[in-house]
């Protein structure tokens, strides 16, 4: 993703990397890309050997070290489009860490789990509330157009927190279908039916 975000920035006008780190520091992309700045001139020079980004002149500031400017090439930049086209058109079906949670849950007892989602829903009203902050005052220094994943994020993390309060709410009601057996699967190990899980509430 660095790479995705480097050559991105560059489309704008050639640059130094330090200049590329600056500007995607001040959109704040470090969340959206999940950026390691430490592999920033490693992922340069990679570009570089694929011929997707070119130096065109090496500037000195100061007494700051050198330092090489680059431009993204006409290869550069159809890999760059092709990239993008495929992260916006297709679907990603990769699980997440909290997919593949959901999934294996059973592991732990039901009051283990609903106390887990309680604090996952905590930790998303906080991340929410830091967001929404974060973004009245990009607003009124980047425009919308640069500041939509932004929004996206803030969109996927209030869903997800609505779906898991239902959820964390469920399991502390007992009104999700299997609770009680699941309760004594994990205090005497026998497994139960599994027709004790079904219920007929909806999707």
């Amino acid at each position: 993703m660095l790479g995705l975000a480097v050559l991105s920035t560059l489309c704008e006008r050639p640059m130094h990397p330090y200049e590329v780190a600056t500007l995607l520091r001040e959109r704040g992309k470090e969340g959206d890309l999940k950026i390691k700045w430490g592999s920033l001139y490693t992922v340069v020079g990679n570009l570089e050997k694929h011929g997707f980004v070119e130096a065109v002149e090496n500037v000195r500031e100061g007494a700051r070290p050198e330092r090489t400017v680059y431009r993204i090439t006409e290869a550069g930049q159809a890999e760059l489009e092709d990239w993008v086209a495929e992260l916006l058109g297709a679907p990603d079906p990769e699980p997440t860490r909290f997919h593949t949670g959901l999934s294996v849950m059973l592991a732990l007892g039901p009051e283990v789990v609903a106390r887990q989602l309680g604090h996952r829903v905590g930790e998303l009203e906080r991340m929410i509330e830091d967001r929404v902050e974060v973004l009245a005052k990009m607003r009124t220094e980047q425009p919308r157009l640069v500041l939509v994943e932004a929004e996206y994020q803030l969109a996927m993390w209030r869903a997800e927190a609505e779906w898991v309060r239902g959820l964390y709410e469920e399991l502390a009601t007992g009104a999700i279908p299997g609770v009680e057996e699941w309760r004594r699967y994990r205090e005497t190990g026998e497994l139960p039916d599994m027709a004790a899980f079904v219920g007929n509430e909806g999707e």
